[in-house]
């Protein structure tokens, strides 16, 4: 019995999630009802307030699925390549990727900043993709590919301009044009000794 329970309780979270999810993609937050949430998923409002307390706490689990599937997929990508940089090229590229799907756009890159606050926006991404880029970078210095230098301020600084162009991609902005763009951005951050070797090198 208390295992059916508990299988139930966690397929009405699931349930509630999964729609939460839909309409804050499609509508944005703010025109997101709970107790609509609830009918739609085909549980009762006491159910999602039970599991959620509010809208704002189905939001806030809803960004945390979808940051932490993003980061699988940062993770995923750059894990098909052998050599360090093009695991950073891949990664990059694979988050790049991502500003087509509306559950990222709407979700993660216009509403949770605002709804959540920038802090706690940080923090769930820290937790996700960020935390790979960071554990790359670091990996890339260690090896000499890229100057050996603290490298959160860079990794914050890469973070920012990814999530602006993966915005940019999801409002109708060239996705090849912005890999050429991070290729040239990423190639200046090599040191002499860590860069390729040219033709006939």
């Amino acid at each position: 019995m208390a295992v059916s329970r508990a299988r139930q309780r966690a397929a009405t979270r699931q349930a509630l999630l999964d729609e939460g999810r839909r309409r804050f993609a499609a509508d944005g937050y703010h025109q997101v009802v709970l107790a609509e949430v609830a009918s739609a998923a085909g549980v009762t409002k006491g159910a999602a307030y039970h599991h959620f307390a509010s809208k704002a706490g189905l939001f806030r689990a809803v960004v945390a699925e979808v940051q932490r599937e993003l980061g699988e997929r940062v993770a995923t990508a750059a894990g098909h390549h052998e050599e360090l940089w093009e695991q950073l090229r891949a990664g990059c590229r694979a988050f790049l990727a991502a500003g087509s799907d509306p559950a990222v756009r709407r979700i993660l890159l216009i509403d949770a900043p605002t709804v959540l606050g920038w802090d706690e926006w940080r923090a769930l991404d820290e937790e996700s993709s960020a935390r790979h880029l960071t554990d790359i970078l670091a990996a890339l210095a260690g090896a000499g590919i890229i100057a050996d230098e603290p490298v959160e301020p860079l990794a914050r600084l890469l973070s920012g301009a990814m999530n602006e162009s993966a915005l940019w991609i999801a409002r109708g902005g060239d996705p090849r044009a912005a890999e050429r763009a991070l290729d040239r951005l990423l190639a200046g951050l090599r040191t002499p000794a860590g860069a390729p070797p040219g033709p006939g090198g």
